[in-house]
């Protein structure tokens, strides 16, 4: 489960908070499970809402964790959104990419 979550938060390009934030749940909660770090069950509903943010079939995680196979994600119910969503997540992600240059230029600027 935890290389699933890991993978998942790199395409999508977020970060734990980003993803906690859209799961409703704790930080501690997405922490856990990506790094393995706390072996106590998890609610089926818990994984169901960190799969849906995730974009996954809402039993991805839960499958994952019973070691059966995953099914599928469906298709979002509406597209539009869905493309509005992602061309958020790679405008804030193009935007830090800007400022993360900008930091260096002025570092290298101010080495000289």
């Amino acid at each position: 489960m935890a290389k699933v979550i890991t993978d998942r938060l790199a395409v999508l390009g977020w970060r734990q908070r980003q993803l906690a934030e859209r799961a409703k749940v704790s930080q501690a909660i997405v922490r856990e499970l990506q790094y393995d770090t706390n072996q106590r069950r998890r609610s089926a509903r818990t994984l169901e809402a960190i799969s849906v943010a995730l974009g996954l079939h809402p039993s991805h995680l839960l499958d994952v964790a019973l070691g059966n196979v995953p099914k599928p994600a469906q298709p979002p119910e509406n597209p539009s959104q869905e493309f509005f969503v992602a061309w958020t997540q790679e405008q804030a992600r193009l935007v830090s990419l800007v400022e993360d240059l900008h930091r260096k230029v002025d570092e290298l600027r101010r080495s000289r």
